[in-house]
Formats: C-alpha cells, structure tokens, sequence
C-alpha cells in the first residue's frame, strides 16, 4: 500500500491542491481498510463503499481504497455528511465512518501556531490518530448487498416511457415494469410536451396511468 503522503499527492493532483476533505477522504479510506483487514491493490472486486457526499473526500476515498463509479465499487448516497460505508463483499462485513464533531477544535491542538483554521485542519488531519478523526462502527445494510451489486449484464425496458433500465434497476408496479423516473421518483420534469405527455410522476400507491390513449401503448 502506498503511504499517506504518496496517496494525498494522488488525490491532490485531481484538483491542482490538497484540501482538509481530500485527507478526510483518504483517511477514512485507509481507515475503512484497516477495519476490515483488507490490504489493496485487488484483484477482484471485493471493497464497496457507500460514500455519503461526492467531491473531495469521494476522491480521497477513491484514491485511498482504489474503488471507483467506473467499477461499480463505489456509491454515492448523498446525506451530506462527511462519512461513508465500506463493505466487504466476500463476508457482507461492513463499517460505516464518521467524522467526530469535534475535530475541527482538535485541529487546533496539532496546529497551535496556524493562524488559519484552514491551515489548521489540512495538517492536523494528516496526524490526529483515527480515534480522534472518526467514528468507527459496525453496520449491517437495510438493502441485501446482491440487490445493490445486481448483475451488471441484465437489461429490460420501461412500459411506459419505453427507455432501457440496467443493472436491475427497474421497479414492479402493478404488473408493469417501470423505470424510477416514472414510478414517481424522477429527479428531472421534462419540458418538451411529446415527452411530458408520455411522463408520470405518480405515487407508489396509485395505478399507473391509462396508456391506451399514447402513442406507445404497452405492448
């Protein structure tokens, strides 16, 4: 395994500079590693990680855990914390990582001749021990772990927009095969009116919509 300063230079060299998140990122990385015994680089697709907030500290963990979007080893779920879940897929052994509420007052105790609280942090949390950094516990995930892999080569359309969904992730409503967008959890309206005409927002608990009428029925 590379060392903390080789791995900090990694993720530096995405974004031109080293900030108090990328070292939060790649310690909680090498954290999340030790806690589960693992030792990188694999040859197997063995880690995920559950990151819960994408930028700085995603990268760190990237380049500290070798996992990847690309790879399908690491997931975002966007809670806006500074934390993220690292999963041994051979066992299902997982521990979730947390930053401590008080790290940015401890920083100063690493740094007590910066004047910056910036300055502060970016060198204190490359030596603050894990035990002052995080919060380490052992979770179980509330979804089956081969629901979140899935299997990568499945493929099937959505009766009502009629776009492809992979990865198994469409979803069983009323004997129809949807896409999320379509059962009610889209992230987007669409402005175009022959593609609103053919979108539903509806709720999980309502039936679909009457499609008879549409250009593309169910087939």
């Amino acid at each position: 395994m590379d060392d903390l300063q080789t791995l900090l230079a990694a993720s530096a060299a995405r974004h031109s500079h080293l900030c108090p998140r990328q070292v939060l990122g790649v310690r909680a990385g090498l954290a999340g590693l030790a806690a589960l015994r693992l030792l990188p680089p694999f040859k197997d697709k063995r880690l995920l990680v559950i990151s819960e907030t994408d930028g700085c500290f995603a990268d760190g963990i990237e380049v500290s855990t070798g996992v990847a979007v690309g790879h399908r080893t690491l997931r975002i779920e966007d809670y806006g914390k500074i934390a993220a879940t690292f999963v041994e897929i051979p066992s299902g052994d997982a521990v979730r990582i947390s930053t401590r509420l008080d790290i940015r007052q401890r920083a100063w105790d690493y740094a007590p001749s910066e004047k910056k609280y910036y300055f502060a942090q970016l060198h204190a949390y490359q030596v603050m021990p894990d035990c002052e950094l995080f919060n380490i516990h052992e979770v179980e995930l509330t979804t089956p772990l081969e629901k979140i892999i899935s299997h990568p080569g499945s493929r099937t359309e959505c009766d009502f927009c009629g776009e492809d969904i992979i990865n198994e992730r469409e979803l069983h409503r009323n004997g129809f095969t949807l896409c999320r967008a379509c059962a009610g959890s889209a992230y987007y309206t669409c402005l175009s009116d022959d593609i609103k005409s053919k979108t539903s927002l509806f709720s999980p608990s309502a039936p679909p919509p009457d499609l008879s009428e549409t250009e593309h029925p169910i087939s």
